[in-house]
């Protein structure tokens, strides 16, 4: 199945000569549709007359893109599926879900096709891809990177991010969408070890031991808002997806489970949206005081190996990465050793605000101090 939307000319030299970036086709670029992974919108859509902001860095910098990729629809679902445009296969284990809704720009990148993927992340949808991948994923910080031009899903959570076979190249990325943005100086020293219900202990395991290795100061933490950051979720999310495309509910070309969530929306009150904004603002406090007391947060990014293609219903993809949508927070995800795993496993490591440049020096200090998991060429 087809990782790319649109695909234009690629350059003749890769890593080393000119930059190849692959953009999620939910990010405008001048002259082409954006269909953002719906037959209704791309039966529907015009050419955009310019760039989404975010891709200004990419144009100064002169790095080429090579094409829009494939997203699941409205970037709603996390596996990475889309019936109309394609699935992307996942290089490292063909038949388990590549990971979404920025699957195509994960895939591009896994599989050699570009240096450097641009995704949105909304509820997790850099870092699902990246850890069904076997890349990194990098989720910044709210309000970061400028949104104009981006297909809006929950434009309270919405954010742009790079990803990349390493984290050097999510540190490229980064200064893409950011060309003034910079590493710190020094990595994290006391990471604050998060345990959630429902993980595999296996993976555990291997998060417990890639961090022992590197030799981190590791305190356990607890966040005991967890559980109750979901009901807000739900209720942002389909709320704002409902404010931002009602016109869309039962159009041709609207797949079942948006149509879903768009009528689920339409319900959603004002003072309801404003309760879930109150227990947002306690999550962000309650994160926000957790890093104070240690440099980032560590957990795995899934709670198992990535499911199979004929087996992801009900797998809680985004159980471990949306509450930090939910806090504003940046987050990190990369693959770290992992004997005998289908995929390697993948750790997320949580920054506190515009701690994008904390995450990256930690993350470039974990990839020198442990063997990295090989991709395929």
């Amino acid at each position: 199945m087809s990782i790319w939307v649109t695909r234009f000319d690629p350059p003749a030299a890769g890593p080393g000569g000119l930059l190849r970036v692959a953009v999620k086709d939910a990010i405008d670029m001048a002259g082409v549709i954006t269909t953002a992974g719906c037959a209704a919108v791309r039966d529907r859509a015009v050419l955009a007359t310019s760039d989404a902001r975010c891709l200004a860095g990419v144009r100064s910098a002169g790095a080429h893109i090579v094409g829009k990729t494939t997203l699941t629809e409205l970037c709603v679902s996390p596996a990475g599926d889309n019936t109309t445009f394609g699935t992307p296969a996942n290089p490292v284990a063909p038949d388990r879900i590549p990971g979404g809704s920025s699957s195509g720009s994960a895939v591009a990148v896994a599989n050699g096709e570009a240096d450097i993927g641009l995704g949105t992340d909304t509820g997790g949808s850099v870092r699902i891809p990246a850890a069904c991948c076997a890349i990194v994923g990098l989720k910044t910080t709210w309000g970061r990177v400028p949104t104009e031009g981006v297909w809006p899903l929950a434009p309270s959570l919405d954010t742009v991010g790079p990803m990349a076979r390493d984290v050097a190249g999510v540190v490229t990325g980064m200064r893409l969408l950011e060309p003034d943005w910079t590493v710190a100086s020094r990595p994290a020293r006391v990471v604050g070890r998060l345990r959630i219900a429902g993980v595999d202990p296996a993976v555990e395991d291997v998060v417990d031991a890639a961090l022992h290795a590197v030799g981190f100061t590791v305190r356990e933490v607890r966040l005991p808002g967890w559980e109750q950051t979901y009901d807000a979720l739900d209720t942002i999310i389909l709320g704002e997806l409902w404010r931002a495309h009602h016109t869309l509910l039962d159009a041709d070309g609207v797949g079942e489970i948006v149509n879903g969530g768009l009528d689920a929306g339409r319900y959603i009150t004002e003072q309801q949206l404003a309760e879930a904004m109150v227990a947002r603002a306690a999550w962000q406090a309650e994160v926000a005081a957790a890093l104070d007391e240690v440099d980032v947060l560590a957990l795995p990014t899934l709670v198992a190996s990535p499911p199979l293609l004929t087996a992801f219903a009900g797998f809680p993809l985004t159980r471990l990465t949306a509450p930090f949508n939910l806090a504003g927070v940046p987050a990190i995800s990369m693959p770290i050793p992992s004997p005998g795993f289908p995929v390697p496993a993948s750790l997320q490591l949580v920054g506190p605000m515009y701690g994008e440049g904390l995450l990256c020096a930690t993350g470039l200090a974990i990839e020198r101090a442990l063997d990295r998991p090989p991709l395929p060429d």
